[in-house]
């Protein structure tokens, strides 16, 4: 289900609606008018970077010597 964010042409509300079918009609939910706009919403995406926080490979531990 997608989450669409609108904001309303009237009071200038900005408002989320998660919309289960195309044939909803959006009201906002402030003054109640029907006149929307769909915004177009950004998202974030987050990866690691190349220094990166991976554990180092190929260390090992102390050797005794005799």
């Amino acid at each position: 289900m997608p989450i669409f964010e609108y904001r309303c042409d009237k009071c200038q509300t900005k408002f989320e609606k998660i919309v289960f079918n195309r044939s909803e009609e959006i009201v906002c939910p402030k003054c109640g008018n029907k006149d929307v706009q769909k915004l177009l919403s950004s998202f974030a995406v987050s990866a690691p970077s190349a220094g990166g926080s991976a554990p180092r490979v190929g260390a090992s531990c102390p050797r005794g010597g005799t």
